[in-house]
């Protein structure tokens, strides 16, 4: 007779692992020549070696105009709205995207189109 109990075992023990980095919202304002953001990410942090650190403000075709960096893990704010100011956006862009990423994952699939007003 066969005993499962080892596998059994190993299922309970196996640790939690955060997924990828979802952004949940993302405003823009505009403010004289430049832009002010507000971003919105959810992520199950896990502690230091594990979080949601950094999200940029890309232009369509994946140029980077801003980065916010998430210093610490944010385990018990969940989810979280940063902000960044001073990104300037050319004339000719209307519409940029976020993209944010983790210490484990890098950066998410999710891509996060936002409308400039």
């Amino acid at each position: 007779m066969k005993t499962y109990i080892p596998f059994l075992f190993s299922i309970f023990v196996m640790p939690v692992m955060a997924g990828e980095v979802t952004i949940v919202d993302a405003n823009a304002s505009k403010r004289s020549n430049t832009y002010h953001f507000n971003v919105t990410l959810k992520h199950a942090d896990t502690g230091w070696d594990h979080y949601a650190d950094q999200w940029q403000v890309l232009t369509p075709d994946h140029k980077v105009l801003g980065t916010r960096t998430l210093y610490h893990p944010h385990v018990k704010e969940q989810p979280f709205t940063r902000s960044l100011g001073g990104v300037s956006i050319p004339a000719d862009i209307s519409t940029v995207i976020i993209q944010a990423r983790d210490t484990v994952h890098g950066v998410s699939s999710q891509e996060f189109p936002l409308k400039l007003p």
